[in-house]
């Protein structure tokens, strides 16, 4: 037994290692895209991330990011604590089935055989080599993520309520649910998913105390249920929502100072409590003395979320929401920016609302009392367009398009039950769960978004080089689901009660998901990352595969030790091969480009500029660059989406670092939120042609009826009167501040006159009038060149080119092409401060998010080169062209939308042949990717399109280049094309 204990330790801190010098040698080394710059920016500094926001993952990235020894290493410091807690949960699921693996193998109280001993301890390291080695997993242990902190969670809390299943009896047992209790708290301050765990456990805890029938299975799993429940809604939005209560009734209605009504409920709260336990222990009730110190110790992990509010009341530089208060952090936790889905009844994608009702009232915070500015409007739906089970919900027009082609839904249908059920097993349960299931354990296609499984064997004579020779394209010949279903049906056949309790673990932290979450048919990026939970369950049964597999040996092998370590060494195949077709695709070592990107566009930037974003991959690696490394302060990024709230308007009228405050002259009350939320179109003869935009805004802040409207029962909106606005601009003022290229100064124009075509103002839109109209060109102000053109709101037409962003200047430009360029800054910029780190080294990976971002910096290249060239300057355009494919090469970095550019400019340069070679590349390589896509279907629209739009791009160079034959030849090619895209 004593050896057996050390084996199963020593084993386990092997793996464990193992794991942590997979995940460090394969670490990034800085901040990725999506969330990692944010979660970085703010743990380095405990700053306020998004909504419901995770403190506790924030306190643990601080800690070990004071290991760093200087700001360009805290990245990669923070990145650490996600493959330390990747290889945690490694560590804890070897563990895990080293527990149920000797409980199918030993009976209670026996000292295991050595050959029990090898299969115990092979079943546990191939079943957590292959969870090290799953993508999903993988994928979230090298990065700033929470996820990777929530599978440890789940890992440790399954692992804890196995050893308290097996010191059942003995005293002080139940200290091993308390931890749980507190653990649970903990992960809270991370992510939700470790609450999913909650069924699986209250399984074991019902197992192992009662004797087994249907009804108290029942009976088990709502309990379960209304424990997750409780902490869910109960717990966490619930007991701050009801200290909210109390705080406005003793602030609003007694007259007491601010948080007094939260001093008088915590008091009462703890009395509770004490109470309770002092009487659980009074009258010996251990049920309830166990579940009152459960409460406790989940409150006490709980308790990390007060982070949140502390550190927004210092005002911090991110502080999303602004949750300095009761009122504010309820609706932070509650998610309230995000909206709401229909889970088992609610209205379908074309339902129509019949009315509209008042919610719960929204407070800010006054001088002396907290002030409502307005109710929560929830739309009300006749009962006949509410169903069961709404799936087909969102009325978004591109999500509209996407049910078409998963339900074949005709326009303006109502859906049907039916219809509802196939979207859900298609594309939510199908496409969304088991398609990511079988990433993990058979293959994947590609990198490229909606990637397929890969079965059997890589080779594919009609896939493009970006998918045949894509290092993400991995295929595990089945291996790891054949060894995993083996586990499980040995462990159905020794042991139905364990057997269930991982289904339940499985389906709740894969499936059960799927289903809640309701997801739309169009994502931004994969979320196969939702459900490593689900991946970590089955990685248990590949693990038991293991026993299964020496089970199946014992006809032809009757040496037990024999049999164990033949298939230990069979089974290692598993990981072993997973390892080997992953590690090209997850090594992120030597990744820069994420970081260099938003220099790339800060640089982009005069001083002291104002900078507009657009979304996630747009924002957070420049709130990385600036927070943690301190680069271009002076530039205040600004994104669009925040700007229709008022606590991220009054953060831009704040100081912040080297930015100064925005020049706004709209006080709180013009844009406290339900205040000029939007302003529709409204058209007024007066102003038809036109509005003077400082006029406009005057109107504004007056409320003035000239621009009011009726909206609904007692309710006023300001609208906008005309779709025509103009600026009247200091001409000479200007032209002395020189931030107009030179080529356009003799066209500076006395007034600025633009059109905005939306049907509404949103506030960030009227935001950004506000700060053309009281900026007069102090500041510069720049638009992303990433931004939605819908964001524009019809300055296009102004805007500079500078680098990655547009400029807007009271100068003209065309509406055909990029607008103006500023050459000599904008080759200053490209030329001599961008920086492409490793983006020509053909051993790094490089997935669609870093291809995206290429190929706007090789769009700017050719734009500048077309610039030089326009003025006769060959020598500058050739110089762009070649610095271009040198450090974003095509064999590094595939052929995008934007390339096609390239082969005028060869041409125009005197290198035909290049231009050539580059047309033919193109044409063949869009050829073979059509086909290809056309054949996997709908779900490749966007790189049919892309691709469509390439060959017909190339349709016109060819004829620019004299090909006349060849331009014929890509015509019919093309046309075909489109008759299949039509069809």
């Amino acid at each position: 037994m004593t050896d057996y204990r050390k084996i199963n330790n020593i084993a386990g801190w092997v793996v464990f290692l193992i794991a942590t010098a997979v995940y460090v040698l394969t670490l990034e080394p800085t901040a990725s895209f999506w969330d990692a710059g944010e979660f970085i920016a703010c743990s380095y500094k405990l700053l306020v991330p998004h909504p419901p926001g995770a403190p506790f993952y924030l306190l643990m990235g601080r800690l070990f990011s004071m290991f760093a020894s200087d700001v360009t290493q805290v990245a990669w410091w923070v990145n650490l604590l996600s493959a330390l807690c990747s290889s945690g949960t490694v560590l804890f699921l070897f563990w895990t089935i080293t527990i149920l693996a000797r409980k199918l193998l030993v009976k209670e109280g026996a000292v295991p055989t050595t050959g029990n001993i090898i299969l115990v301890i092979g079943s546990g390291a191939v079943g957590a080599l292959a969870y090290t080695f799953s993508d999903s997993a993988w994928f979230s242990a090298v990065e700033a993520e929470v996820y990777a902190m929530s599978s440890f969670f789940t890992a440790i809390v399954f692992w804890a309520i196995l050893r308290w299943e097996a010191k059942v009896g003995e005293a002080h047992s139940d200290k091993w649910l308390i931890l749980i209790a507190y653990l649970v708290g903990l992960s809270i301050g991370a992510h939700l998913l470790n609450l999913v765990t909650i069924p699986a456990l209250g399984f074991i805890y019902y197992f192992r105390l009662y004797k087994p029938s249907f009804w108290g299975g029942v009976i088990a799993f709502a309990i379960s249920a209304l424990i997750v429940v409780a902490i869910l809604w109960g717990i966490i939005p619930g007991l701050p929502s009801v200290a909210g209560w109390f705080e406005v009734l003793f602030v609003n209605d007694f007259g007491l100072p601010f948080s007094s009504g939260i001093i008088v409920f915590l008091v009462l709260f703890i009395a509770a409590i004490v109470f309770g336990i002092r009487y659980s222990i009074k009258n010996n009730i251990r049920v309830l003395n166990t579940a009152l110190l459960g409460l406790v110790f989940v409150l006490i992990g709980y308790s990390s979320y007060l982070m949140i509010p502390i550190r927004s009341s210092y005002e911090p530089t991110i502080d999303e929401n602004d949750p300095d208060d009761i009122l504010t952090f309820v609706a932070y936790l509650k998610r309230e920016q995000y909206g709401d889905r229909p889970l088992l009844y609610g209205p379908q994608y074309n339902a129509q609302p019949v009315a509209q009702e008042e919610g719960a009232p929204r407070y800010v915070k006054g001088k002396d009392k907290y002030i409502i500015t307005g109710n929560k409007v929830e739309p009300v739906y006749d009962s006949k367009d509410k169903v069961l089970l709404p799936r087909i919900y969102s009325d978004q027009p591109g999500h509209i398009e996407a049910y078409k082609k998963w339900v074949n839904l005709r326009e303006g249908q109502v859906p049907t039950f039916g219809q509802n059920l196939s979207f859900m097993l298609n594309y939510q349960l199908g496409f969304m769960y088991w398609r990511y299931f079988l990433w993990n354990f058979v293959g994947r296609e590609s990198d490229v978004q909606n990637a397929g499984v890969l079965w059997f064997g890589k080779d594919d004579p009609n896939a493009p080089p970006r998918v045949l020779e894509s290092e993400a394209r991995n295929c595990f010949y089945l291996l790891p689901l054949l060894v995993g279903i083996l586990g499980l049906i040995y462990q159905v056949r020794k042991n139905e009660r364990d057997a269930f309790v991982v289904g339940l673990l499985f389906f709740f932290t894969g499936i059960a998901i799927a289903l809640y979450l309701n997801q739309p048919p169009v994502e931004p990026r994969e979320r196969d990352y939702t459900f490593a939970g689900s991946f970590y369950a089955f990685s248990i049964w590949i693990g038991l595969g293991v026993l299964g597999l020496a089970d199946l040996l014992g006809r032809g092998l009757k040496n037990t030790t024999t049999r164990a370590a033949v298939a230990t060494v069979a089974c290692l195949a598993v990981p072993g091969i997973m390892a080997a077709e992953g590690w090209d695709d997850h090594d992120r070592s030597d990744r820069y480009q994420s970081v260099d990107s938003a220099k790339n566009l800060l640089d982009s930037c005069a001083p002291n500029a104002i900078l507009f974003t657009n979304g996630d991959n747009d924002t957070f690696p420049l709130w990385y660059a600036q927070e943690v490394e301190g680069y271009r302060t002076d530039v205040r990024v600004a994104v669009l989406s925040y700007l229709n709230t008022d606590w991220y308007i009054d953060q831009m009228k704040q100081q912040s670092y080297l930015s100064d405050p925005w020049p706004l002259t709209l006080g709180e009350e013009n844009y406290r939120q339900g205040t000029n939320d939007f302003l529709p179109y409204v058209e007024r003869p007066q102003v038809t042609a036109g509005i003077d935009l400082d006029q406009y805004i005057a109107l504004i802040k007056q409320n003035h009826p000239a621009l009011q409207v009726q909206y609904g029962a007692g309710t006023t909106l300001l609208t906008m009167p005309t779709h025509n606005f103009f600026l009247n601009v200091d001409k000479e003022k200007v032209k002395e501040m020189g931030f107009v290229a030179k080529d356009y100064e003799n066209e500076i124009v006395d007034r600025m006159q633009w059109t905005i075509t939306k049907s509404l103002l949103e506030k960030k839109h009227l935001v950004m009038l506000d700060l053309l109209a009281t900026n007069d060109w102090k500041r510069p102000v720049y638009f992303s060149t990433t931004v939605n053109s819908a964001d524009y709101i019809g300055l296009s037409g102004y805007f500079q080119l500078e680098g990655l962003a547009y400029r807007v200047v009271p100068v003209r430009a065309g509406e055909d092409g990029p607008g103006l360029v500023n050459k000599e800054v904008m080759y200053e910029n490209m030329m001599k401060k961008f920086m492409f780190r490793n983006f020509d080294n053909p051993d790094i990976f490089y997935d669609d998010n870093y291809y995206r971002f290429s190929a706007n910096a090789r769009d700017k290249f050719a734009t500048l080169a077309v610039a030089y060239l326009e003025d006769g300057n060959e020598a500058r355009a050739k110089e762009l062209v070649d610095y271009c494919f040198e450090v974003l090469p095509l064999d590094t970095v595939p052929y995008d939308y934007y390339t096609p550019q390239f082969i005028p400019i060869y041409a125009a340069l005197g290198e035909e042949e290049k231009a050539k070679e580059l047309l033919e590349l193109m044409a063949q390589g869009s050829q073979k990717a059509l086909d290809y896509y056309f054949a996997k279907g709908a779900l490749f629209d966007q790189e049919i399109q892309v691709n469509m739009v390439i060959l017909q791009q190339l349709i016109g160079t060819a004829e620019e280049l004299g090909m006349q034959d060849r331009a014929l030849q890509l015509q019919q090619q093309f046309m075909q094309y489109l008759q299949r895209m039509r069809r």
